[in-house]
């Protein structure tokens, strides 16, 4: 049985109205079984909308109406703006705010006043040169995405999607979406219209998200494009529900939150539950050496970002989600290597050896395009595509030149001089592997081969919140019994340079229920949550004896120095590491065990950093129980240790290039010992 009895496409326009002669990149509409209508400003469209839902109301019909562009943002703005992460709060929102004219809208004037409430420039973005914003800029460039994704998760699916901050230029989404939410919303609440995938489809009208560029159509009934795709939209939405596919495009976009979902996108596959237990550790188990604390970690995480296809230019510091494979070989045929004179080696000997020239040259991009002739030689120039005929390359310094002839010294080795093809990768070699992370140089030779977008795991997001009354913001005056909050700056740099996506959840103070209300926005938005402060078992140590009433709580007791308590647990479902407050230990830990745990969650393997023996420039003597990471740095005698061990001395952090890693057991440090070092890019700093 058919979900729908009538089936609506519609291609919006954010712009201003046009006039009555149709055109191109306006409002067109098309009801299924009818003539697409092109509709000159929204006011008109609104109205033709409301008529034809009218009239299928009023027949008993139910319908399904699709328009091309987003039904939400990407996870946190509704929130931002209406206090509540409700995508029809949304509606109601810049329902309030939007007006709206055949000649004249406040769209630019709107995105202006949503950007200023914002610390950071954009989202939004794009607005006509003879116009001034201070809040808006006419372009991309400078815009942070650190607060709002630039796109929903649906669009990184979706090849060539635009983004819904973009007010202007082609692919204007943005300001599709500021002005066609109104008029939908009016529409919804006047025929009681139910809004996918944000609610039960119950009502016999459905407002439906579409993207016509989404599948290849036949555009060639009509002279005008969107005339055409509303045309072939309207027929796909008929065509899927009477092969009983559109319920399942339908459930594809559950779950997708306040974002929404482009029809006909395959769903995500589901990330997996970890259960609470975890973390737990064995039976009888007190103090955890370094290695085991890992090694359980290792066991006890999984992936949970998900995959999504980025052009090869979008693709450093992605975690390759599936394998890659070369589109071709590498050098793509064989070339000469060097600028030279080719023939064949067969016609040539020892001592002088003398070949007449065939006309014209080889070259890079401009390949011969006959054979030489056996006895004769080509002029080839370095990366030229070998001629038929030619196997052999001299090099021009080793020549003697005429207009018609070439003149070396025999004998020549076969071959010399060229590259065969795919003497670098071949076609249909597998280049890169699940869990690699792609650098600038993987980017390069993945343009090389061809590979124009690639398989990576969507961005970890790794939200940080700093706990406790004593802290104050940084810049703000402070008593001498208030601390500034080092914790949560530092966390946050530290996981865009590790390259996830750091989302600020904020200071919390000393109040449980506060703290439980972070954590519960925290688990909505973030993958992994780490919290610095409260992880030891005072009176004020919050974040444990909540995640302990939580029932998830796993203090690990940990054999190293700084950073004795590590706190993990589950919050509804999600990781939390609870790492120390000194700003030392936290960073430590951070490094030691968050970094890894982190990689591993976003795809990549369980890495430990790569250390180096390198003789000490110090003296220490240790006691057995603990391993211990002394802030160092390399000088002329070897690698020199910060002057005090203290965690909150963090002045030592910034001091330091890296780590020394002093061993579990007993040590006694002379001058010119071997020493093991880590080096902060070890850490991928």
């Amino acid at each position: 049985m058919s979900l729908f009895d009538t089936y609506i496409a519609v291609d919006w326009s954010g712009g201003n109205g046009h006039s009555e002669r149709p055109r191109k990149d306006a409002i067109w509409a098309c009801k299924h079984g009818s003539e697409p209508v092109y509709l000159r400003n929204r006011q008109v469209a609104e109205e033709w909308l409301a008529e034809v839902f009218e009239a299928e109301l009023n027949a008993g019909r139910r319908t399904a109406a699709g328009f091309d562009f987003p039904f939400g943002y990407p996870a946190g703005f509704a929130e931002h703006l209406t206090g509540s992460e409700d995508a029809l709060a949304l509606w109601d929102w810049f329902e309030l705010r939007v007006e709206d004219s055949p000649k004249a809208n406040n769209r630019y004037e709107l995105a202006e006043r949503i950007n200023a409430t914002l610390p950071d420039r954009g989202p939004f973005w794009g607005h006509p040169h003879q116009h001034s914003y201070e809040a808006l800029t006419p372009k991309k460039e400078g815009i942070s995405y650190k607060r709002f994704a630039e796109f929903r998760h649906v669009e990184k699916l979706a090849t060539g999607t635009k983004s819904c901050w973009q007010l202007s230029y082609n692919g204007s989404v943005g300001s599709q979406v500021i002005m066609g939410l109104p008029v939908l919303n009016r529409l919804r609440k006047k025929f009681g219209a139910k809004v996918w995938p944000f609610e039960v489809l119950d009502s016999p009208l459905a407002l439906i998200e579409i993207w016509p560029s989404l599948d290849k159509l036949d555009l060639s009934t009509d002279a005008i494009k969107d005339a055409a795709q509303v045309r072939a939209v309207a027929a796909q939405m008929e065509r899927m529900d009477r092969d009983q596919t559109l319920a399942q495009a339908l459930a594809a976009g559950e779950g997708s939150g306040a974002e929404g979902w482009i029809l006909g996108v395959e769903a995500l596959p589901k990330p997996p539950v970890f259960k609470d237990d975890c973390f737990a550790l064995p039976p009888g188990v007190d103090w955890m050496p370094v290695d085991d604390a890992l090694a359980k970690l290792d066991a006890a995480l999984t992936c949970v970002a998900m995959p999504e296809r980025v052009s090869h230019a979008e693709a450093s510091g992605r975690i390759v989600a599936g394998e890659v494979i070369a589109r071709r070989s590498n050098p793509p045929a064989a070339n000469a290597a060097v600028d030279g004179y080719g023939f064949a080696h067969a016609s040539t000997g020892e001592g002088d050896q003398v070949l007449p020239l065939v006309q014209g040259r080889a070259a890079a991009g401009a390949a011969y395009g006959g054979a030489v002739p056996a006895g004769a030689a080509i002029r080839i120039l370095t990366g030229a595509v070998i001629p038929d005929g030619v196997d052999t390359v001299v090099l021009e310094e080793d020549c003697s030149v005429t207009a018609t002839h070439v003149a070396f010294r025999g004998p020549v080795k076969r071959g010399a001089n060229t590259r065969r093809a795919g003497e670098d990768v071949e076609a249909g070699a597998a280049v890169f592997a699940p869990g690699h992370v792609l650098r600038p140089q993987d980017v390069g030779l993945l343009a090389a081969l061809g590979v124009g977008r690639v398989e990576v795991f969507s961005r970890l997001r790794v939200g940080v919140i700093s706990t406790g009354d004593e802290l104050v913001s940084p810049g703000a005056d402070a008593p001498p019994d208030r601390t500034y909050d080092a914790n949560r700056p530092m966390l946050l740099e530290l996981v865009c340079a590790w390259g996830f996506e750091a989302v600020d959840l904020g200071h919390v103070p000393d109040d449980r229920a506060a703290l439980k209300a972070r954590l519960d926005k925290g688990a909505g938005r973030c993958d992994v949550i780490l919290t610095s402060g409260g992880a030891s078992a005072g009176d004020e140590d919050h974040v444990s004896a909540l995640l302990r009433e939580a029932g998830s709580l796993q203090a690990w007791r940990i054999a190293l120095k700084p950073g004795r308590p590590l706190v993990l647990a589950l919050w509804d479902g999600v990781p939390v590491f609870g790492l120390p407050g000194n700003p030392v230990a936290a960073f430590v830990c951070a490094l030691i065990f968050a970094r890894p745990a982190c990689l591993k969650l976003a795809g990549a393997r369980f890495v430990a950093p790569q250390g180096f023996e390198v003789p000490a420039a110090f003296e220490k003597r240790k006691k057995p129980g603990r391993r211990e990471y002394l802030r160092a740095r390399m000088g002329p005698e070897g690698v020199e240790v910060f002057a005090s061990e203290g965690s909150g001395r963090i002045s030592g952090l910034s001091w330091s290039e890296g780590l020394v890693e002093l061993p579990d057991g007993a040590v006694d440090v002379r001058r010119g010992d071997p020493v093991r070092f880590l080096p902060y890019r070890s850490f991928g700093l």
